[in-house]
């Protein structure tokens, strides 16, 4: 994986929901980010990909070109191999990565841009037409970074013979100059293969900026995924995050998503947990648990898990891979009625809490896309005894089976949460439970309640926290305390807020300077006519932990609700958390779902 880029392409433009991104004829306009896009779409619906870093110095490593290809095809390698071990994945794309700064800028693909190994066979051509024979996509991995051009003691660039096709001196060794390289392939890329899916770019250039790179990709390209790591590049439809190590629990993904969704989210890691992105000669162990765990997590979150494998020179991967990808097939085949076709439960999407649930347990929740009111939870870590209780969010349960078996399970519903007792068979990995809900009751409609705020940044009102669209919030204007009130037209009981904040920061203190930007100290108070406030009904301090928050209120009857926040968890040296905040949606509870069982 590559450093994050150098520079940016600048604050968002114009977050926009557009069906068709066009350019005009007599030029290329400037690229922007669309937000929703429909070229986005198939990896909307996907879950996973493999990715591949496989070049020249996959081990033994060579510094001939024709050396390497010629082991590669005596090896034996087939393009079909790497797609069916992504299947075995329940993955849906391949990320290929040869022209890999650290890989020796191998193109796996005939050239007629000198510069740097070129292969005579068409590796991937042949891979794009064993995917898409099978309903997978490929997109291939770029980078504009020269500067481990000698890596391991041989040159890998070859500035002569490119400065020779260009007709002027390039050194390649530069940004700049690699920049013009590398721009030059992109297009034949583009030109030579349209049945590609997009690029996954490591870093930035400025050079690419310059000339208008993205504008000709968007021109060209229409229906193409652009993807970049490790920096939210507002022209790319997805962002890509490493996925972090250090976790608690080790699965969990709570680093930083720098744009909240409905932004395209991408986690890329190893299987190997330890060691390099490529195949360095051993055959590492893959954990099973971390790795599952990553898989389910990052679904929960509405994320999509990149998983890297190290494919030897002949492409195979070495046998305690393969025996993860046969032991995935057969557990993710049982249990991806539960993953695909779902969104992350307890964010923008609706769905039961997840996180920390009782007695030592934790988890992430989906919902079907299809069918809002069919739910799973996934206990990743199992509690200490046999019941399990998580907060319904609002919604009225009639049924809870172990999703594996089809066996009813015993529940109660009270006080807004759901317990589910008698489970007995708890999964290694993940127990998925299938909750069948009626609906949500006791929320207030937001077209019956208007909100006001103390203060607003500019675009970002306090009624967006009412409005259902996860691209709009209302922002503090990194004030504080500040104040929603809310008006629900007349007096109602109350029970409940449900607070969706933005899932922009990480969820724990990395660092001094890396902390959430997520509400810490608040309290609650009610008015019968706006004015007369009185003591706060609830108030303290609320952990900063990703998904839906709940402040329970003790039961009343008034008119207005008034949420006060006087402190984020961010530190001063976070300076850009640091009293920032941005909340979602926020939903009020006159009531909780009456008891079921």
């Amino acid at each position: 994986m590559g450093r994050r880029s150098r520079r940016r392409l600048g604050a968002w433009l114009a977050a926009v929901l557009s069906l068709v991104a066009t350019l005009a004829l007599t030029g290329p306009a400037p690229a922007r980010a669309d937000v929703v896009n429909p070229r986005q779409q198939w990896l909307r619906d996907s879950q996973a990909g493999l990715f591949l870093h496989w070049g020249m110095r996959t081990s033994p490593g060579y510094t001939s070109c024709s050396a390497w290809e010629k082991a590669v095809t005596d090896g034996g390698w087939k393009a079909d191999y790497w797609v069916a071990e992504a299947k075995k994945l329940h993955a849906s794309y391949l990320v290929l990565a040869s022209f890999h700064s650290r890989l020796g800028y191998a193109r796996a693909w005939p050239s007629a841009v000198p510069g740097s190994c070129s292969t005579k066979r068409d590796f991937l051509g042949e891979l794009i037409e064993a995917a898409n024979a099978e309903g997978l996509k490929v997109m291939l991995y770029m980078t504009d970074d020269p500067q481990w051009h000698a890596e391991g003691g041989h040159e890998w660039l070859d500035s002569a013979a490119y400065s020779a096709y260009k007709g002027h001196d390039v050194d390649l060794t530069t940004r700049d100059g690699f920049g013009e390289y590398s721009y030059d392939n992109f297009v034949e890329v583009m030109r030579k293969y349209p049945k590609l899916s997009g690029f996954w770019i490591d870093n930035d250039n400025d050079y690419w900026i310059d000339h208008g790179l993205y504008e000709k990709i968007r021109a060209d390209r229409p229906g193409w995924l652009l993807s970049n790591n490790n920096e939210d590049t507002p022209i790319m439809d997805t962002v890509s995050n490493e996925q972090k190590t250090g976790m608690t629990p080790a699965y969990d993904y709570p680093q930083a998503i720098w744009t909240p969704q409905p932004r395209l989210t991408e986690a890329c890691f190893k299987l190997p947990s330890s060691g390099a992105w490529w195949y360095s000669g051993t055959d590492s162990a893959v954990d099973y648990g971390l790795t599952l765990g990553r898989l389910i997590s990052n679904s929960g979150s509405s994320v999509k898990s990149l998983m890297a494998e190290t494919a030897q020179v002949n492409g195979r991967f070495p046998s305690k891979q393969e025996a993860f990808n046969n032991y995935a097939k057969s557990y993710l085949d049982k249990i991806w009625g539960s993953l695909g076709g779902t969104e992350g439960g307890g964010y923008s999407y609706g769905g039961l809490r997840p996180g920390a649930w009782n007695d030592g347990a934790h988890g992430v929740t989906t919902v079907s896309k299809a069918d809002p009111d069919r739910h799973f939870v996934h206990v990743l870590t199992r509690p200490s005894g046999s019941t399990l209780t998580v907060r319904d969010n609002g919604y009225k349960v009639t049924g809870v089976t172990d999703f594996r078996t089809g066996k009813k399970l015993n529940f109660r519903q009270s006080d807004g949460r759901i317990t589910v007792s008698g489970i007995t068979g708890w999964d290694p990995y993940d127990t998925v439970l299938a909750v069948r809900t009626d609906g949500r009751q006791g929320v207030v409609p937001a077209s019956s309640v208007t909100a006001s705020a103390s203060v607003s940044a500019s675009g970002h009102p306090a009624s967006s926290v009412l409005d259902g669209d996860p691209e709009t919030y209302w922002d503090n204007a990194t004030t504080l305390p500040a104040s929603v009130t809310f008006d629900l037209r007349s007096a109602k009981s109350l029970r409940y807020l449900a607070v969706n904040q933005r899932e922009w920061s990480v969820s724990y203190a990395r660092s001094d300077t890396e902390q959430s930007a997520r509400i810490r100290d608040y309290q609650v108070q009610v008015s019968g006519d706006g004015r007369d406030w009185g003591s706060p009904v609830a108030g303290g301090t609320l952990p900063s932990a990703r998904g839906v928050a709940f402040i329970d209120i003790p039961a009343t009857t008034k008119r207005y609700v008034r949420l006060t926040v006087n402190s984020t968890w961010a530190a001063a040296t976070d300076t850009k958390h640091y009293r920032k905040l941005l909340l979602d949606e926020v939903r009020i509870g006159t009531a909780y779902p009456s008891s079921g069982s």
